[in-house]
């Protein structure tokens, strides 16, 4: 697989540190974007590190969280961090959630008559967190 590939994949699913690592090793010209992976060498990792804790190249993970509302009613909220997502939660609906866990973005539903998934529902959001949708089991 080549660099940039892989590059390209790290800033799409937001991976951070590899993201970090391959712009570090661009910007020594110890590779290049036409390189194999398996041609990849060592990195400084204090460099590395020190980006990584800058966020040098602007990464701000947005997750998908589900929230319990009720017995069987679930909301998915787009947030940074479970508990900004458990705030926003409890500002929205003016209670606490039962539970609250981190989904996969990857994970593909049903929306009118496509399948989507989350990572591709969040492209349509403009600010964060922001409520993904309500899940009713049983209906």
């Amino acid at each position: 697989m080549l660099v940039k590939d892989v590059y390209l994949e790290a800033i799409t699913l937001e991976a951070s540190s590899l993201a970090h690592y391959i712009f570090h090793l661009l910007a020594e010209k110890k590779i290049s974007l036409e390189d194999h992976m398996d041609q990849i060498d060592q990195a400084d990792q204090q460099k590395v590190a020190e980006m990584i804790d800058n966020n040098f190249l602007g990464f701000h993970k947005v997750g998908i969280y589900s929230l319990k509302r009720c017995a069987k009613e679930f909301v998915f909220i787009f947030a940074g961090s479970e508990l900004e997502a458990i705030q926003f939660f409890t500002r929205t609906f003016r209670q606490r959630p039962l539970n609250c866990h981190e989904s996969c973005l990857d994970f593909e539903l049903v929306r009118g008559n496509e399948v989507i998934s989350f990572r591709e529902m969040k492209k349509e959001c403009e600010r964060f967190p922001a409520v993904a949708g309500v899940f009713v089991r049983g209906r």
